[in-house]
């Protein structure tokens, strides 16, 4: 079976946002008025670029995972947005911020898509 558009167009997605999320880790200002990555996954003490690099290297793993249409790859996408979906609606009730309710609706069609999708997950390929 051919990769679905969408599936090819939330890998490169992933893909982008890592390698920004890797760029701004080098970049990463503590002074700034923001709420860290790490905090949002509920690790405030923990060192921001590291959690930064880790959340970038697992959604490249994803990415990867999820383009080349293998089953670990659907539930792991599915976990990721599940996980990213309740963080971001946590963090937009108590903050009430655009970026948290976008992220929170990314989730979610990420989800359902990928639901809407799974037989090109789980059909036999043939070589």
């Amino acid at each position: 079976m051919k990769r679905p558009l969408g599936v090819s167009l939330i890998s490169y997605f992933y893909i982008f946002g890592a390698f920004i999320l890797l760029f701004s880790s080098f970049f990463y200002d503590a002074n700034a008025n923001q709420i860290d990555i790490a905090t949002r996954f509920g690790l405030p003490n923990a060192p921001e670029q590291l959690i930064r690099t880790l959340v970038a290297l697992s959604s490249l793993v994803i990415a990867y995972g999820y383009m080349r249409l293998r089953k670990w790859g659907f539930w792991v996408m599915i976990g990721y947005s599940v996980l990213f979906g309740v963080i971001s609606l946590s963090l937009s009730l108590s903050h009430s911020q655009q970026p948290f309710i976008g992220n929170m609706i990314w989730s979610i069609i990420v989800l359902l898509y990928t639901i809407y999708v799974n037989k090109a997950f789980f059909q036999k390929k043939h070589k």
